[in-house]
């Protein structure tokens, strides 16, 4: 790096914002994420001693993914190579490769490969960089806010250590606020900012774990204030709530959160939570989710977790699917959470869901044959066949009923279905008790 090289870096860092100027340059300066950082875990000694295998962070914005990686860059003896997934091809990837084939040959130094938003490489780009992971040319971390399990090949993850990191808990986001306070060389120390405790408690429960965006608000406010007669630029709760508007709702439709969101309401509805079903579902209409996707997933609880239970769960479902496709937002958000009360609320029986299932089982394991007598008759020469004869039309008898055998011979006796004594559940289960019992009375 030449002089003028220099200079522009040390120019770009004055220019960067707080939170950029604020990353730790040490493990020790790192705030938060102890459950795989703290003092004897294996990426915290890993680091320290410079034998960093290939990792993967994975977590939400602003919880220092970036940050550990510049830390390794700050520590490690390699060769420190740095692309970004969203504006990086082919091209880039081919040229780190091949400086680090050189470093690696020539000086018997590694390189580490920094790829920030790796999810946004396709297939074809991670797979480019597979045998070279595997063969050490580069040693890979790569940071991500999807889940590595939907969005990275499973090659590349079998070879790498997954790395899940937290969202910041209120109190590191505190920490990381006041550290920026006092901090003179890096911070806002020289503007001698005063920030009250109650301003310091809003901004880091505003930021939802994101230290980016409350260190953001917190220069927002110091840089737009004046000094008051003492010349400190005092950052209370009115300042903080200008400079945070609103919460953002953590939500991305394409992402690990759009699952998590959407397993939580299905499970809240499951589990007779009204009030917790309804969260979710407000989280998902904020968020901007598919109002047919969360219709279809009402539709499916409706019939997995209720199903005869409440037969009118499906009916309210798939009322509430087609007023949603002909109303829109935002009176939809009415009728979609009048649904998923009304299934949550509902009586539980995945009694049709285990039926299904053991049938499907019984099917793949054995083989069995229509009996003769149910099978179609309706054309010429069925009758020769044996086709229908002996069939009973049930209609024909009391009660509409008539004992007769419906399973195939192969697993007669067999029984699917058993009704639980819930809801309107318990009456079918009592109505097929009574034809059972006229069964072995005839």
């Amino acid at each position: 790096m030449d002089i003028f090289d220099y200079m522009k870096e040390k120019q770009l860092e004055t220019d960067a914002p707080l939170a950029a100027r604020m990353r730790p340059r040490t493990l020790d300066e790192v705030v938060g994420q102890e459950h795989i950082i703290g003092r004897g875990r294996m990426l915290s000694r890993a680091i320290s001693a410079d034998r960093l295998s290939s990792v993967i962070f994975y977590g939400p914005p602003g919880t220092g993914k970036t940050t550990l990686a510049k830390v390794i860059a700050n520590t490690t003896s390699a060769v420190f190579s740095q692309i970004n997934a969203t504006s990086a091809g082919k091209k880039d990837m081919e040229e780190v490769v091949a400086a680090a084939k050189e470093s690696l040959g020539m000086y018997g130094r590694k390189t580490i490969l920094f790829i920030d938003e790796i999810h946004r490489f396709n297939k074809a780009q991670q797979d480019y960089l597979l045998p070279f992971v595997e063969d050490g040319t580069v040693i890979l971390i790569g940071a991500t806010t999807e889940n590595p399990y939907f969005e990275v090949n499973k090659a590349l993850l079998s070879r790498s250590q997954i790395y899940e990191l937290k969202a910041l808990t209120k109190e590191n986001i505190i920490t990381l606020l006041k550290r920026a306070v006092s901090d003179t060389e890096r911070g806002m120390g020289a503007y001698h900012p005063v920030l009250t405790e109650e301003a310091a408690a809003f901004l880091a429960d505003m930021a939802s774990g994101d230290a980016r965006k409350a260190l953001n608000a917190l220069e927002l406010g110091v840089l737009t204030n004046a000094p008051d007669a003492e010349g400190n630029i005092v950052i209370d709760l009115e300042t903080a709530e200008e400079c945070i508007q609103k919460r953002a709702v953590l939500y991305d439709r394409d992402g690990d959160e759009h699952y998590d969101v959407i397993s939580a309401f299905i499970k809240s509805m499951r589990g007779s939570d009204p009030d917790a079903a309804v969260y979710y579902l407000a989280k998902m209409l904020t968020a901007g989710e598919d109002i047919k996707f969360i219709a279809r997933r009402i539709m499916i609880c409706a019939s997995e977790d209720v199903g005869n239970a409440d037969p009118a769960a499906i009916q309210v479902a798939v009322s509430a699917a087609l007023a949603v496709e002909r109303v829109g937002m935002p009176e939809s958000q009415l009728i979609l959470s009048q649904a998923a009360i009304y299934v949550a609320c509902a009586p539980k029986s995945n009694a049709c869901c285990e039926a299904v299932f053991a049938a499907m089982d019984n099917v793949k394991n054995v083989k069995t044959t229509v009996p003769a007598h149910l099978r179609d008759a309706h054309y010429g020469g069925a009758a020769e066949l044996g086709r229908g004869i002996g069939y009973k039309y049930a209609h024909d008898f009391p009660n509409h009923y008539v004992k007769q055998q419906y399973l195939p011979s192969e697993i007669e006796g067999e029984t699917f279905y058993r009704p639980t004594q819930m809801g309107y559940e318990r009456t079918i289960g009592e109505r097929l008790e009574r034809l059972r019992e006229e069964k072995e009375d005839r």
